[in-house]
């Protein structure tokens, strides 16, 4: 069973968490933001969206026809919305890139391409966004019978990261967690146990990681591993395991073993947990919503949220 804790005060009431981190936004002038390729209604519809809640600025980047016929199709106006024209796919992902890299655009969003193609032009050597810091997805997850956001990286980029990946994985996870106003957030280093196994790597890695966070070359969390699942999100399983540990069934962050993991987890919740997803990828030079095809336009005004809050307080100090 997942924790309740009514000692949460600051919570928002189980379920309701992203309703508040929007009305949050609602004072913050909204970002500059590439929508990269938007070529098909939810796209257009999830940007306008966001838009019209005042959290981002949105720039379509793409074949201005087939703006015009997504937006059509999805019975909206392009009136007033400024569009750089891109002929094709691979050119709108280098012009928005590029866009960021000029300073003219804050963030950048996934629109109706591959991601494969964004993130090719993201982490492109010498002219894409990339940073000493390794770049990962981070799921923020509203559970309905978890009292407080949850976060579970990686599960949409990095298939079978090293240990040094796991570091600025978990150190792109502690920052949005930062930016959410978690400001210590507990990170749980999630394996099939909570033990040290030369069996399973991933509870070796997990014991690094900790110690990585002991000697300061993971900041601003606490972090505990390896755990599994149960005893990392409910308390009687930490008990009954006899485990002691200030993260060890109170966790914010779950940073799991690698994507095959995380992505299962992460639609787990959603689709059996009945949890609303958001996400944002961290550790280039600008935040970059992912969206998936299967995203409605609630998962976009709300990952777009994500890239608000974050650039606020990364650019702005807020």
């Amino acid at each position: 069973m997942l924790f309740r804790r009514d000692a949460l005060a600051s919570a928002a009431p189980c379920g309701m968490y992203f309703e508040s981190l929007l009305e949050r936004c609602r004072a913050m002038r909204p970002i500059r933001i590439g929508v990269v390729h938007p070529c098909d209604a939810v796209s257009i519809e999830g940007a306008l969206a966001a838009r019209d809640r005042g959290l981002i600025t949105p720039v379509l980047v793409g074949p201005r026809a087939k703006l015009a016929a997504a937006a059509a199709a999805a019975n909206l106006s392009l009136e007033g919305v400024e569009i750089v024209d891109a002929p094709h796919s691979h050119a709108a992902a280098d012009n928005g890139v590029e866009l960021v890299r000029r300073g003219e655009l804050e963030a950048l969003m996934k629109g109706s391409l591959h991601t494969d193609e964004l993130m090719g032009a993201v982490v492109r050597e010498g002219t894409g966004l990339r940073t000493e810091r390794r770049v990962s997805h981070v799921f923020v997850l509203d559970v309905p019978n978890y009292c407080k956001p949850l976060l579970v990286t990686d599960a949409a980029i990095n298939i079978a990261p090293t240990l040094a990946e796991k570091r600025d994985i978990a150190q792109n996870a502690i920052d949005l967690a930062h930016a959410l106003g978690i400001e210590r957030p507990k990170l749980a280093v999630l394996s099939a146990v909570e033990t040290v196994d030369a069996k399973i790597p991933s509870t070796i890695e997990a014991a690094a990681l900790c110690k990585m966070a002991d000697r300061g070359q993971i900041t601003g969390a606490d972090v505990d591993g390896p755990l599994a699942f149960d005893n990392a999100i409910s308390p009687e399983a930490a008990k009954a395991k006899g485990i002691v540990s200030n993260v060890a069934g109170y966790a914010d962050i779950l940073l799991v073993p690698d994507l095959e993991a995380g992505n299962i987890l992460a639609k787990q919740l959603v689709y059996l947990a009945d949890a609303e997803d958001a996400g944002l990828v961290l550790g280039a030079r600008a935040p970059i919503v992912l969206t998936s095809r299967a995203d409605g336009v609630r998962a976009r005004i709300v990952s777009c949220a994500l890239a608000q809050l974050f650039t606020h307080r990364v650019v702005e100090g807020v």
